[in-house]
């Protein structure tokens, strides 16, 4: 059984700051990529960001405001995300492709709510 568990969504004021985290727990053998997507009312779920051994990649709307980071050690992807505006409000969910006992599966976290209003 494996587990992703996301936190650290909120409401902020357009501008400012926000950093989301997600752990893996469970039966894990190897995480290969992890990363965050984002599902506006009326949108359909959209990458923001997602990295690798290869490296990383943003969605065009967020590069340059968004940082995506990893610890190997905890099983845990970041998303540090600054000068926040009120188009990226959503439901940020965590993803990573993880190797569990015998086989590999993409798993979801339940999502974290993030509202950028003033």
């Amino acid at each position: 059984q494996v587990q992703l568990v996301e936190s650290g969504g909120g409401l902020v004021q357009p501008g400012e700051s926000l950093r989301l985290s997600c752990v893996a727990s469970g039966s894990i053998l190897s995480i290969n990529a992890m990363g965050w997507y984002r599902q506006a009312p009326g949108n359909e779920r959209e990458l923001v960001a997602r990295i690798s051994l290869v490296g990383t990649n943003y969605a065009d709307s967020v590069k340059g405001r968004f940082t995506i980071s990893r610890d190997y050690a905890k099983n845990t992807v970041y998303l540090q995300m600054t000068s926040l505006k009120p188009e990226d409000t959503a439901v940020y969910y965590c993803s990573a492709n993880i190797r569990s006992d015998s086989r590999t599966n993409d798993y979801w976290g339940q999502g974290t709510q993030v509202t950028v209003s003033s």
